[in-house]
């Protein structure tokens, strides 16, 4: 239970870093469709993540983190478009990108432990 605790923390840590971001995105740098689109995948991390916990069977945790997964890769797709379209600096892409792919292998972890348990 704690590793899912720490999936927990973590996805709404990381939808905190993206609700700033996505302001900072529409605030200085003029940019609405991909901040928009980062805002809502970002941040469905960690309520699928929190659908999941509280999940009424296996199959449903399992379901809802498998959402989690998919709306992770999606958010590092985002980022990496913000990045490479001179949106995000060097510095400000490794940042996030680093927790978005950290949670992206946590989430990889924690779904394939839940299928060999079964």
């Amino acid at each position: 239970m704690e590793k899912y605790n720490a999936v927990r923390e973590k996805s709404k840590s990381f939808a905190v870093r993206i609700i700033k971001l996505s302001q900072y995105l529409k605030e200085e740098k003029k940019e609405t469709v991909l901040s928009t689109q980062l805002l809502k995948s970002g941040t469905s991390i960690g309520a699928n993540v929190r659908e999941g916990l509280v999940g009424m069977s296996r199959a449903e945790f399992r379901a809802k983190l498998n959402i989690s997964l998919k709306e992770a890769s999606e958010t590092e797709y985002w980022l990496e478009l913000l990045y490479e379209g001179k949106y995000l600096s060097k510095e400000q892409f490794d940042s996030i990108y680093k927790d978005c792919n950290e949670l992206n292998r946590l989430l990889t972890s924690i779904v394939k432990n839940s299928k060999q348990t079964d």
